[in-house]
C-alpha cells in the first residue's frame, strides 16, 4: 500500500511540473488468460484453473526532461500475481555526456539478456512471455550506476553498457544480497541481425531459511567446514550470455545463451539456452522456439565427507540439499501473433515441459492482448 502511494505521488508530483519539463508519458499492458490441461499438471503458475491474473500488468513510465541533458524516468507496474499493487520497477536519473555517451543512476534494470530492457513489454517480441529457462535468474533490477555509449565501428552498430550496484531482496532462495555486482554488456550489429555478449559478478550472500537447520547442524557436528561449502555466504556469483537476433525476408529468429554459478556454495552450475523462429504472413506471425535448462548438482562438494557424516538421516539431509539444485527440462512453444492494431497483438501460445529428473511432462495454453500506449 506504501508503495502504491509513493508511486501515485511521483506521478503526481511529476505532473504538477510538465509546465516546467518537458514530460512523457507512455505504458504497456498485458491481459492473458491460460491454464494447463490436466488436474495434475501445473506450469509458470498455470493450474487446470483458468487464470486471468496470473502473467497480466499493467505499466505507466514517466520521463521528465529537465533541460541541461539532465532526465529522470520511472516505470510504476502492477502485476496481476501481485493483485496488481503498483511498484516501481525503475527510478533512476540519467545525465547525457555527450550526444552518445550517458550516465543513469537509482533503480536499474539489469542487462542480462537481449530484452532484458523490454521483458515485461509483451508487444515487442512473439512470445507470450519471454523464455523463462533463461531469463530465470530470479531478480531484474538492481541499484546502481550505468554508463550507456553508442558508437559506430565502421559498419557496425555499438552499444556498450557497464554496471555497477547492487541488489537486496527476495530472490530464488530466499533473502538475497549482491554487492559489488559489476559486469558489462556489448551489442554489435548491422542491418537485418545483431550479436550481444554480456559478463557480470557479485558476492552473493543468502538467507536460506530453510537450510539454516541443516548448516547449524552440520556445525555443531564437527562440519563448519562443510557448512561453509554448501552456504552462500559472501560467495563471488558469475553470469556470462551470448546472444544472436536475425531479422530478414519476414524471419525472425534469435537464439540466446547463458551460464551461471555461485562458486564456493551449493548452487546448481546453470546452463541454459533457447532457440527461436518465427515467419511474417502479413498481420500473422507463427513461431516455435525450444528451451533448455542443464543444471549440474555439486556433489563433489558433499562426496569427501559422506564418510565422516554422523547419522544416515543428516547423511540423507545433505546429498537432497545438493542434488535437488539440479534441474534437466526442455520446453517446447508453439505459438501465434497476430497484428490486429498499430499498438496491439492477440497471442495464443501452446508450451510444454518436460522434466527428464522427474520423468513427468507438464504443460499450459496461453491467449492474450499485449499493447501499448
Amino acid at each position: 500500500m506504501k508503495k502504491s502511494i509513493l508511486a501515485m505521488s511521483l506521478f503526481t508530483a511529476l505532473y504538477s511540473g510538465a509546465t516546467m519539463a518537458n514530460l512523457h508519458i507512455n505504458g504497456f499492458a498485458s491481459i492473458k488468460g491460460g491454464m494447463s490441461t490436466g488436474s495434475d499438471k501445473s506450469l509458470y503458475g498455470y493450474t487446470d484453473e483458468l487464470d486471468f491474473k496470473n502473467e497480466s500488468l499493467f505499466a505507466i513510465q514517466v520521463r521528465s526532461d529537465l533541460g541541461d541533458r539532465l532526465s529522470v524516468t520511472a516505470q510504476v507496474m502492477g502485476r496481476g500475481s501481485n493483485d496488481f499493487d503498483a511498484r516501481f520497477e525503475w527510478a533512476f536519473v540519467s545525465y547525457d555526456l555527450t550526444d552518445n555517451m550517458t550516465v543513469n543512476a537509482g533503480r536499474l534494470r539489469t542487462p542480462f539478456y537481449i530484452y532484458s530492457e523490454f521483458m515485461d513489454v509483451g508487444y515487442a517480441y512473439e512470445w507470450s512471455r519471454v523464455p523463462r529457462s533463461v531469463y530465470g535468474l530470479g531478480f531484474d533490477n538492481i541499484e546502481g550506476v550505468s554508463l550507456y555509449r553508442t558508437d559506430q565501428l565502421g559498419s557496425f552498430d555499438s552499444t556498450l553498457q557497464i554496471l555497477y550496484g547492487a541488489f537486496d531482496g527476495e530472490a530464488g532462495f530466499g533473502s538475497t544480497q549482491l554487492q559489488n555486482l559489476a559486469g558489462v554488456s556489448w551489442e554489435l550489429g548491422q542491418d537485418w541481425y545483431r550479436f550481444r555478449a554480456a559478463y557480470f559478478s557479485a558476492k552473493v550472500t543468502i538467507d536460506t531459511v530453510a537450510l539454516n537447520p541443516l548448516f547449524d547442524g552440520l556445525t555443531v557436528s564437527g562440519l563448519g567446514d562443510l557448512a561453509r561449502e554448501m552456504d552462500f555466504d559472501d560467495d563471488k556469483g558469475t553470469f556470462f550470455g551470448l546472444g544472436l537476433t536475425v531479422d530478414r525476408n519476414d524471419i525472425i529468429a534469435v537464439v540466446e545463451y547463458n551460464k551461471v554459478d555461485v562458486s564456493g556454495s551449493l548452487f546448481a552450475k546453470r546452463t541454459n539456452y533457447f532457440a527461436s523462429v518465427g515467419y511474417r504472413i502479413n498481420e500473422f506471425t507463427p513461431f516455435v522456439s525450444y528451451e533448455r535448462e542443464d543444471w549440474d548438482a555439486k556433489s563433489d562438494i558433499y562426496q569427501p565427507f559422506l564418510p565422516v557424516l554422523p547419522s544416515p538421516g543428516l547423511r540423507e539431509l545433505v546429498v537432497g540439499a545438493v542434488e535437488g539444485q539440479a534441474a534437466d527440462t526442455n520446453t517446447l512453444n508453439l505459438g501465434l501473433r497476430y497484428d490486429f492494431h498499430p499498438s496491439a497483438a492477440f497471442k495464443a501460445q501452446y508450451s510444454s515441459q518436460k522434466n527428464k529428473l522427474s520423468d513427468q511432462r507438464n504443460d499450459a495454453l496461453v491467449v492474450g492482448i499485449d499493447l501499448v500506449f
